[in-house]
Order: structure tokens, then C-alpha cells, then sequence
């Protein structure tokens, strides 16, 4: 198993990564919370340079699926923004949430704004790394909550090479999916798992709720999430709270 962990945005990205013993970490490269443009990142070169691979988790607020031109126009940006920004780090990928619609709005135009992000990319060259779509956990209007939703944006999507996947176990959980099995039923729609978050549940299964838990302390079955990073043979980021990463990372390496 290839395991790092998402590290904190104000800290030393690598010195932290030498410390956990990982050679794969996952950054924000801008508040999450906020629209602000990414700046250089004063590690950019070392980090190029290093032998770790990093992955870029986009901004929170993105929704390249709504209909609202004032939340989607920002949105396309910001991705075309983060995205350039993970380039610049040598990243192997920006990940973003699937996003949601609002009550009472036609899903296929949702699923079409997908499309149309990576079709105006394109025109102009492509992103600087490949777009990791990420499933969800909650929300009856969500892109990505369940395997029937994923496999109709993959239907808009999947023809463009810079659209991966990204696996949240917890996300799966929350959102009513059993982890059993759900690596090759993602596989069947997708053709693909590009990276896997791999996160326990403080909550129950199909709760719509999105609080991770360390590996061993959480609903999940501990052997189940060591399980789909075997089947999914794909590198995977904990978003554990940070006072158990080191325990997770020992877990994992005892399978």
C-alpha cells in the first residue's frame, strides 16, 4: 500500500512527510473556505524536486455543476486557478467534489457543466494536471453521492483523459454505499480509481454525514478500508484527524 496523508497548510509540508515516514501528501494550495487565487507556494521548487508526491485538494466551495452562473463561472476558475497552482508542485492531481444542484433543478444540466469544464479546458490546452473527481456523502441533489449519479457523470466526462477518480471511503459510507465489493463497482462505471481518501466514519452507515474518523476508531470495519486500498491498487491520502495519522499510517503498514 502507497499511504500519505493530508497535511496541514501552514506547516513544512516535507519536513512533516519525513517525520510520518510517507512519500505522499495531499495541500491545499489556497484557504479552502475563500475564492482567493492561489500564490507561489515558497516550497514550490523543493517540493518539484523532492521524491514525494503531492496531490492538490481543491477549495471547498467550488461547484462546477450548479446552474447558478454566479457560483459556476467562479468555480470553472478557481479549478483552472488550483489546478495551474498543482502544476506548479509537480502535483499528480487536483481533486474535486462532485458539487450539487438545488431542489426542483434537472440533474442533466448539472452532469452537462461537468462536461462543458473539461470541453473549454481543452480548447485552451488542458489543465495542468488531471481532475480527480470526488464521490460525496450527503445530499439528495449531490453529483457524486451514489454509483447511479457517478456513472451519469461519468457518461459526460469519461471520454476526456484528464477526468480521474477519487475514492472517499467515508464519503461511500455516509452516502449509503457498502464498501464491500464497491472498488470493482466503481471500476465498472469508471475504468478507473486514481487515488483513494481513506477515511473511518464517526458516523452510521447511510448517515449523510461527512466527520472522518481514524482508521481503528471509527463504523467502518478496519480490515474492510485496508481491504479496498489492496483491491483499489491506487495511492491513498488519510484525512484522519491528525492525532492518529502516525497510528493509521502503523496500522496499514501491519496488513
Amino acid at each position: 500500500m502507497r499511504v500519505g496523508a493530508h497535511l496541514r497548510q501552514d506547516g513544512d509540508p516535507l519536513a512533516t512527510a519525513a517525520e510520518l515516514g510517507i512519500d505522499l501528501f495531499q495541500m491545499f494550495v489556497t484557504d479552502p473556505q475563500k475564492w482567493a487565487k492561489p500564490q507561489p507556494h515558497p516550497q514550490a521548487e523543493a517540493i518539484r524536486q523532492a521524491p514525494v508526491d503531492v496531490v492538490v485538494h481543491s477549495s471547498y466551495q467550488i461547484n462546477v455543476a450548479s446552474l447558478n452562473n454566479r457560483l459556476r463561472m467562479p468555480s470553472r476558475k478557481a479549478v483552472q486557478e488550483q489546478a495551474a497552482a498543482a502544476g506548479e508542485l509537480g502535483a499528480i492531481g487536483l481533486v474535486v467534489h462532485g458539487g450539487h444542484l438545488r431542489e426542483g433543478e434537472d440533474a442533466a444540466e448539472g452532469f452537462a457543466n461537468w462536461r462543458k469544464l473539461f470541453e473549454r479546458q481543452q480548447d485552451k490546452g488542458g489543465f495542468a494536471v488531471p481532475i480527480l473527481i470526488e464521490n460525496t456523502a450527503g445530499g439528495d441533489h449531490a453529483m457524486t453521492r451514489t454509483l447511479e449519479s457517478i456513472e451519469r457523470l461519468w457518461d459526460a466526462v469519461g471520454d476526456f483523459e484528464q477526468a480521474g477518480f477519487c475514492l472517499d471511503t467515508c464519503h461511500a459510507w455516509a452516502g449509503g454505499e457498502d464498501l464491500v465489493g464497491l472498488v470493482e463497482r466503481i471500476r465498472a462505471i469508471t475504468g478507473r480509481i486514481d487515488l483513494v481518501h481513506l477515511n473511518n466514519s464517526r458516523d452510521e452507515f447511510d448517515s449523510g454525514r461527512d466527520r472522518h474518523a481514524n482508521l481503528e476508531s471509527g463504523h467502518i470495519d478496519p480490515a474492510v478500508l485496508a481491504e479496498v486500498m489492496r483491491q483499489a491498487q491506487a495511492p491513498g491520502i488519510l484525512e484522519t484527524p491528525a492525532e492518529g495519522i502516525a497510528e493509521d499510517l502503523a496500522f496499514l503498514r501491519s496488513q
